[in-house]
């Protein structure tokens, strides 16, 4: 590697850190603005019903709206996870990867359903465009991976 390769790959990873540390730093900060925002909830509780044990309250789940991924966002991270795989994926494994990435609860089949049914309308559109392939799998499944120019 060239030296001013090597420099512009230390330059790069470095803005990355940087970018990476300010985003962990603003969800720290997002984050004790939640638990504020929680403990005032329970105070209010409290106000209204001082025997209420506002812990017993169990948390409800996230679930991303219908739109949740901006526009290419989808492709963009379906095609990601196809790069990493050292094998071809069926469109379920490249939706849980996802969901695992993003902390969403994998247990969740209705959100694995629909993570799934988007992520094979992104992989059906690369396929027209040639960027990945799919090959029967096992059972009824079609595994994809990413096409290989000469």
């Amino acid at each position: 590697m060239s030296d001013d390769n090597y420099t512009l790959t230390v330059q790069g990873l470095l803005r990355k850190r940087a970018y990476l540390s300010g985003d962990i730093e603003a969800a720290h900060e997002r984050l004790n603005q939640m638990i504020k925002e929680l403990e005032h909830l329970d105070a209010t509780i409290r106000l209204f019903d001082p025997n209420y044990e506002a812990d017993m309250i169990r948390p409800k789940a996230f679930r991303p709206p219908e739109d949740w991924a901006h526009r290419g966002e989808m492709t963009t991270r379906v095609l990601s996870v196809l790069r990493q795989a050292s094998e071809p994926l069926t469109s379920r494994d490249i939706a849980i990867q996802m969901m695992k990435e993003r902390a969403l609860n994998t247990d969740d089949l209705q959100l694995v359903r629909l993570m799934t049914k988007r992520v094979g309308v992104a992989l059906r559109g690369q396929r027209t465009k040639s960027v990945v392939q799919s090959a029967q799998g096992p059972g009824q499944y079609m595994v994809w991976r990413l096409t290989t120019h000469p």
